[in-house]
């Protein structure tokens, strides 16, 4: 199989797309001194992302993050999925979306720039019902935003929740503990020693989770604690998002003010995984480097993990004839030292 990569550039943005897995390998964007900076993890050879196992830019899915015990029931049925996180699925399966050649072609509208990806996933692929027609756009804005929106539909009662699996750095720097972070959330999920969700929903008062007034990822990261321990030495939990009715809404801003770059983010969806690359310490990485532990940060819009077995999660069942639609706005701008992180474009 030959692997293409596709460009696309506009409003200070250039990215860099694989067929395979829809993988952003690279997205360039100015710093406030106007020099373009890689803002993103990833391998050189595309062969490098199908054995790392860290979906680096990768589209995830049919479904994103866990589903217990590789399970689900539909309509009276049980399906089962392929097992590749211990006794759970994980981002769609063995070969999900980030495995999977997609159809790439450039495209434009007004005010923007990009790509247009699209893939069908078959009947009962990785244990999925239904034919499932995918496409996802990334484009590139004349305000220096890549917004990402995912379309779907399927001839059967299936589940879809796709994201974009990008780990950030805005500095170029051997890890993230010079970032600012907010969030968005009063609430989150808290997970078992498996990482799946208990079905409970916990405040973030009080915790290392509480990033409402934005924090800086080295003081909590290396302060540590029992709850990030818990999850593999680092933040790796769903986050509840004030969400309204699949509008959009601001979700995080990540920053970093030696960089010079801030990001915003804005989605649909309920939920963000934040996950600060707890495991990809020893990895690869492009031009030869070693990521090390904390070497980037996924803030991945999403439905909350387990979905399918927790009734009073947001559904993430997708019905013949209904449209799936959801975006995603990751927003760029370049920050002056003297700046405050985190400070509305």
């Amino acid at each position: 199989m030959k692997y293409q990569s596709f460009e696309a550039e506009n409003g200070g943005l250039k990215i860099k797309v694989l067929n395979l897995g829809g993988i952003i390998t690279n997205l360039y964007v100015k710093n406030a001194a106007g020099r373009y900076i890689d803002v993103v993890l990833g391998h050189d050879k595309p062969e490098e992302y199908l054995k790392s196992g860290c979906y680096f830019g990768a589209i995830a899915g049919r479904v994103a993050n866990r589903i217990g015990s590789a399970a689900f029931t539909i309509d009276g049925r049980k399906y089962r999925l392929a097992k590749n996180d211990g006794k759970n699925s994980l981002h769609g399966g063995i070969k999900g979306f980030d495995k999977k050649i997609w159809a790439v072609e450039n495209c434009s509208g007004d005010g923007w720039k990009g790509l247009r990806l699209s893939v069908l996933s078959p009947d009962m692929e990785e244990g999925y019902p239904g034919n499932l027609d995918m496409t996802v756009y990334y484009k590139l804005t004349d305000d220096s935003e890549l917004v990402i929106e995912y379309i779907a539909f399927s001839d059967k009662p299936t589940l879809c929740a796709p994201t974009q699996h990008s780990y950030f750095n805005l500095s170029g720097a051997e890890d993230i503990y010079s970032h600012t972070l907010q969030v968005e959330a009063d609430f989150f999920t808290p997970s078992d020693a498996a990482l799946l969700p208990t079905g409970e929903v916990s405040s973030v008062k009080n915790t290392p989770l509480d990033f409402r007034k934005g924090k800086s990822l080295g003081d909590v990261l290396k302060a540590g604690g029992a709850l990030l321990e818990a999850a593999g030495g680092g933040i790796d939990h769903n986050f509840i998002l004030r969400a309204d009715k699949g509008k959009l809404v601001k979700a995080a801003t990540l920053a970093d003010k030696s960089a010079g770059i801030e990001m915003q983010v804005f989605t649909t969806a309920p939920g963000i995984q934040v996950y600060s690359g707890n495991f990809i310490g020893g990895k690869r990485g492009k031009g030869g480097k070693t990521y090390k532990k904390h070497g980037g940060i996924c803030l991945e819009t999403q439905f909350w993990p387990d979905a399918p077995n927790k009734p009073h999660f947001p559904s993430i069942r997708l019905n013949p004839n209904e449209q799936f639609y959801s975006a995603t706005v990751y927003k760029f701008k370049g920050v002056k030292k003297s700046e405050k992180a985190g400070k509305q474009a």
